[in-house]
């Protein structure tokens, strides 16, 4: 049984712990929170019995076998590195951090201590995704020549300002998506080579609260990007090949238990629906994932869950778009 050491009481918490609690080779062994009635509360609705809002008691504690941080963007680095420095495998929420500099300390961290760490990309660890890249592995599919995604999101009035604003709040997930698109598709080493354009609009927590991105990598892949936390709840993304169009039909950042869909659309011919069909959640089968890389020893997370060096090199990209945009003139 894994025994679980939550750091922080935010609503993404409430998500882990259901999934924790839905596993039967998880539990969770202690909360940690600066909020007492919100510690309380959490511990109360899940039936958590020991709780701090100490953490070196959270990671000082002999029964806690991982941490989750579940914490601001720009709290990843310091909670991540005390919990190394405590011998304890890490699942971090994602982004990864805000700025580069926080992000190669951060791995240089993990690889020095030699302990498991990974980003938590959650919807990477849903059986969705495995579907996703067996079907841009099929030669049938075609090459790649052009991705579109979009995220938006009516949230900007609770994530915390110092987190980064939209980019790391909902850019990582179709930036993290793409990213797993033109690796698979074109190789390891493509995602680095590209030229970028971006423009955005600062928000009234003075971060990019909207933020749109075009790219062509050196292969001459075409994409375009657009993150939004200011307005909405919608989601868009579509791989375009040689042969076809590959859309999601279903949330490919929340897939939940149930059918989730995509659609392949063959330039020649009909349409065909792709539905992976699971009882549980992204959430379930990121803490499965997390059972079984510890389990085996692993250091880090299997594809398609994020690997130490595809969270550096989503990071760079998100910072350089987030660059990109602030550099263009911007709607205060």
């Amino acid at each position: 049984m894994l025994r679980w050491g939550i750091l922080g009481t935010g609503f993404i918490s409430h998500a882990m712990l259901g999934a924790i609690r839905a596993s039967d080779g998880s539990t969770v062994a202690m909360l940690c929170g600066r909020n007492e009635t919100a510690l309380s509360e959490l511990a109360a609705q899940y039936g958590v019995t020991h709780t701090t809002t100490d953490q070196a008691e959270l990671l000082a504690n002999p029964d806690v076998d991982v941490i989750y941080i579940a914490l601001p963007n720009h709290l990843h680095r310091a909670a991540t590195e005390a919990a190394l420095t405590a011998g304890k495998p890490v699942l971090c929420e994602k982004s990864l951090t805000t700025t580069m500099e926080d992000a190669h300390a951060l791995i240089a961290s993990v690889q020095a201590a030699n302990i498991f760490f990974a980003e938590g990309l959650m919807y990477l660890a849903h059986p969705f995704m495995q579907q996703l890249v067996t079907v841009l592995r099929d030669p049938s599919v075609g090459d790649l020549r052009s991705v579109s995604g979009f995220y938006a999101a009516d949230i900007w009035q609770v994530v915390n300002p110092a987190g980064g604003g939209t980019l790391y709040n909902l850019g990582c997930y179709p930036a993290s998506l793409l990213h797993l698109v033109v690796q698979t598709m074109c190789g390891e080493d493509a995602f680095a080579s590209r030229s970028i354009a971006a423009f955005g609009n600062i928000g009234k927590d003075s971060t990019l609260q909207d933020a749109s991105l075009s790219l062509r990598f050196d292969n001459g892949v075409l994409a375009n990007l657009h993150s939004t936390d200011g307005h909405g709840m919608a989601h868009a993304f579509t791989i375009v090949t040689t042969k076809g169009t590959l859309r999601f039909a279903t949330n490919p950042w929340l897939p939940e238990a149930g059918e989730n869909r995509m659609i392949w659309q063959p330039y020649d011919g009909p349409a065909r629906d792709i539905v992976v069909e699971t009882k549980h959640d992204a959430f379930y089968h990121q803490v499965k994932m997390v059972e079984r890389a510890l389990a085996m020893g692993a250091k880090e997370a299997p594809r398609p869950s994020p690997r130490l060096s595809d969270s550096l090199e989503v990071m760079q990209f998100l910072t350089d778009w987030e660059t990109a945009a602030l550099n263009q003139d911007t709607t205060q």
